[in-house]
């Protein structure tokens, strides 16, 4: 049997194609919300992030492993972000994220949870009125 890699699409481009785009061409291959949103023009803070992120690439290429931190959470990911770490705030910490081509149109913010599963703890003596009255061994 031979066995076939799988090779990377975004709505039928390959991740070469997906570089050489300009970016009006790849907004009409991303959904609605984030076309939208790319239609009505970047923030400032988008700006500067991008900005931040080149530098970071140019570091990449001499082999320094450059992480950004960012609290840019709407931020869609672009195919040139792919092969950096950016850490995305979640409000309480940085969650460092490896951009992969498969984080391609989706936002930052989708990969840094802001909340935990809720885990408690088992009651003990004093707790609760009821447990005044359980007997210690």
């Amino acid at each position: 049997m031979s066995e076939q890699r799988h090779k990377f699409l975004y709505r039928g481009k390959n991740l070469d194609e997906l570089r050489r785009m300009s970016m009006k061409q790849f907004m009409e291959l991303l959904p609605s919300r984030q076309r939208r949103s790319l239609k009505r023009g970047m923030p400032r803070r988008q700006k500067k992030f991008l900005r931040k992120l080149k530098k970071a690439k140019k570091a990449a290429k001499d082999g320094r492993e450059v992480v950004v931190r960012t609290h840019n959470r709407d931020m869609i990911i672009f195919p040139e972000f792919i092969g950096l770490t950016i850490a995305v705030h979640n409000g309480l910490e940085f969650i460092p994220v490896k951009i992969t081509p498969e984080h391609i149109g989706h936002y930052l913010g989708e990969y840094s949870p802001t909340n935990k599963k809720v885990t408690h703890g088992n009651p003990g003596v004093g707790a609760t009125r009821s447990s005044q009255f359980v007997p210690l061994k």
